[in-house]
C-alpha cells in the first residue's frame, strides 16, 4: 500500500539503484521485439542474479537470449548488499521497486521475484544443508578476506541464512519449472553460487561467466563454476596451436603492457604501480647479492581464484608458513616473498602479518615486498631461479621466462607441462631439495617455454569469449553496442557464438577453432 500510494511516485533513493536500466530497457525490448531471431523456438533458459549491479548486467544478458528466440525467465533477489541486514519493510520496498523497472521487459521474458517463491521443506534434499554450508563458508572468507572460519562468527550464520532462503525457493521452483539452462554470472559464492549448486544438484545443465580484464570478454564455464578457470578442453582441443609470430606478437605486447603499467588494447586495469625500472635497480634496493633467488608470489585472501583451491596444504596461509619455515635456516638462497598489491585494497588480514607469526625478525636473505611498495614484479622475475606460487598467473609468466616454478595450489594452468606440480608436503620439499641444488639444470627446455608461451596465448586471448557488455563498464560499453546493435546481423557475427554458448550450446574448442586476429589498441 505504502509503495502503490507513496513511494513509487517519487525520486529513487537508495544504494540499490536500477536507474540505468531503467532509462535503457524500452529500447532494448524494443530491439528485441524487433529482432528476425524473435520467434520463441529455442531453449527453456533461466538466468539469476542478485544485487543491483549484477540485476543490471544479467537483465541485458537475459534479454539478448530472449532476441534470439529463447524462452527466458529472469530471476532477481533485490539485495544491494552481501554482508548487510535489511530492514524487511525496505526489502520488500527494493523488491517492489526492481520489479517495475524489470516488467518493462515482461513482454519478452518472465520476470520472477525470487522472494516471492514459495519454499521447500529443505527434508526432502538433505544435500542442500552442504550446499548452503559450503557457499557461506566461500562467502565469508571472501567478505573478511580470511581462510579459515569459525561458525560461530556473526557473518557466516548471517550468510548462511541468507543462502538457506535462497536456496529453498530456488529448488522448489527448478525442480518444477526445469529449465534446458541456468545461466548465472560468477557462480562460486552468495545467492549466485547456491543458485549454480541447485541446479547441478538437479541434474540441470548450467553457465556461469565473470569478466576478464578486458573490455569486450568474459569468461564463461559450462556445468562448473567459471572461477576455477578449468582449461583443460582449451587446452586438450586448441593446444597443438602454431605460435606464429603474429600471435607471439600479440602476446609480446600484453606482457609488455602489463610488466610496464601501460593499458593496451581493450584492457581496463593496470597490473603494476609502476614500470619496469630493471633488474639491477632491484637488485639494489634489495640488497640481493649473487646467491640464487627464489620468489614467492602470494595471491590475496579471499580472492575467488583462491577459495578451496589447495592441494597438500590447509590453505595459502599454510603452505607460506611451511615455506617459510623451510627457508629461515638456509641462507645459501635468498628468499623475496611478493605479497600482492591488490591488499592494498583489502580489509582482512595480509600476508604480511601471517610472515610476522612465524618469524617477526627475517633473517637478512628473506626479504618481503610489502604490498604498498614501488617495486615492480617483473624486475624481480629478471633475478629469479626458481619461482614458487599458489594459484596466481605470475607462476605462468615466470614459466615463458624460462624459470621453474613450483605451483601450490589448484590454478588452471597446473599439469601442463611447463610447472612442478607436488600433491603433498613430501613431494614439495623434494622438489625445492632439487631443483636449489643447482637451479641452473632445472631452466625450462626450449619445448617447456614455447608450451608455457602457447598456453599464455590461448588463456589470454582465446579463452575470453567475446561480449559486448562489461560489468564494471556497462554504461560505455553499452552506449557502445545497444541491445539493437548486438542483435543485428553484424553483432551476431561478432557475439553470436557466445550467447549460444550461453544458451547450453556445448562449448568445443577444438571445432570453434582461433578466433583472435587481433587485439584493438586504443
Amino acid at each position: 500500500m505504502y509503495w502503490t500510494l507513496s513511494a513509487q511516485h517519487k525520486p529513487w533513493s537508495s544504494h540499490f539503484n536500477l536507474e540505468y536500466l531503467k532509462g535503457i530497457l524500452p529500447g532494448a525490448v524494443e530491439a528485441v521485439q524487433n529482432s528476425l531471431e524473435r520467434v520463441v523456438t529455442g531453449k527453456k533458459v533461466f538466468v539469476f542474479a542478485t544485487l543491483h549491479y549484477w540485476i543490471q548486467h544479467a537483465a541485458l544478458t537475459a534479454l539478448g537470449l530472449a532476441g534470439l528466440g529463447h524462452q527466458v525467465s529472469f530471476g532477481y533477489l533485490p539485495y544491494s548488499d552481501w554482508d548487510k541486514e535489511i530492514d524487511q519493510f525496505d526489502l520488500k520496498k527494493q523488491n517492489l521497486y526492481a520489479r517495475q523497472v524489470l516488467n518493462q521487459a515482461a513482454s519478452v521474458m518472465e520476470i520472477l521475484p525470487v522472494m516471492s517463491l514459495p519454499p521447500i521443506d529443505i527434508k526432502d534434499y538433505p544435500k542442500l544443508h552442504d550446499i548452503v554450508e559450503q557457499t557461506a563458508i566461500f562467502d565469508t572468507q571472501y567478505t573478511l578476506q580470511v581462510e579459515t572460519i569459525d561458525k560461530s562468527e556473526p557473518l557466516y550464520q548471517f550468510r548462511y541464512q541468507r543462502n538457506l532462503q535462497a536456496a529453498l525457493a530456488l529448488t522448489g521452483y527448478l525442480e518444477k519449472n526445469r529449465p534446458d539452462v541456468v545461466v548465472i554470472p560468477n557462480g562460486t559464492i552468495q545467492e549466485l553460487g547456491v543458485c549454480y549448486r541447485v541446479a547441478s544438484m538437479l541434474g540441470i545443465d548450467t553457465v556461469t561467466y565473470e569478466f576478464s580484464d578486458q573490455l569486450d570478454r568474459i569468461w564463461m564455464a559450462q556445468n562448473y563454476e567459471i572461477m576455477r578457470h578449468n582449461t583443460d578442453d582449451l587446452w586438450q582441443g586448441l593446444g597443438q596451436i602454431e605460435m606464429d609470430s603474429h600471435r607471439r606478437d600479440m602476446l609480446l605486447k600484453l606482457v609488455s603492457a602489463r610488466k610496464n603499467a601501460k593499458l593496451w588494447g581493450r584492457l581496463t586495469r593496470l597490473w603494476q604501480m609502476l614500470p619496469s625500472q630493471g633488474a639491477q635497480a632491484l637488485r639494489d634496493a634489495l640488497h640481493l647479492d649473487e646467491r640464487p633467488v627464489v620468489l614467492l608470489a602470494t595471491n590475496v585472501l579471499g580472492d575467488s581464484l583462491t577459495l578451496d583451491r589447495q592441494v597438500f596444504s590447509e590453505n595459502m596461509a599454510d603452505w607460506i608458513i611451511g615455506t617459510l619455515k623451510y627457508f629461515l635456516n638456509m641462507d645459501d638462497v635468498q628468499l623475496v616473498i611478493r605479497v600482492h598489491p591488490g591488499e592494498m585494497l583489502i580489509h582482512g588480514m595480509s600476508m604480511v602479518e601471517v610472515i610476522n607469526s612465524v618469524s617477526p625478525n627475517l633473517p637478512d636473505h628473506i626479504h618481503v615486498v610489502r604490498p604498498d611498495e614501488k617495486i615492480n614484479t617483473y624486475d624481480i622475475i629478471e633475478l629469479v631461479d626458481l619461482g614458487l606460487v599458489f594459484t596466481t598467473t605470475v607462476g605462468l609468466e615466470m614459466a615463458m621466462a624460462g624459470i621453474p616454478v613450483v605451483v601450490a595450489g589448484q590454478t588452471h594452468y597446473k599439469k601442463r607441462g611447463f610447472t612442478y606440480d607436488p600433491e603433498n608436503w613430501q613431494s614439495y620439499f623434494s622438489y625445492l631439495d632439487k631443483i636449489l641444488a643447482n637451479p641452473e639444470n632445472f631452466r625450462l627446455s626450449g619445448t617447456q617455454v614455447e608450451l608455457a608461451w602457447r598456453y599464455a596465448y590461448l588463456f589470454f586471448f582465446e579463452f575470453p569469449l567475446p561480449f559486448p557488455w562489461h560489468i564494471l563498464h556497462l554504461e560505455k560499453t553499452y552506449s557502445e553496442q545497444a541491445m539493437a546493435d548486438v542483435l543485428s546481423a553484424e553483432g551476431q557475427q561478432k557475439y553470436g557464438q557466445t550467447f549460444a554458448y550461453l544458451s547450453g550450446k556445448k562449448l568445443d574448442w577444438s571445432a570453434r577453432g582461433l578466433q583472435v586476429t587481433q587485439v584493438e589498441s586504443d
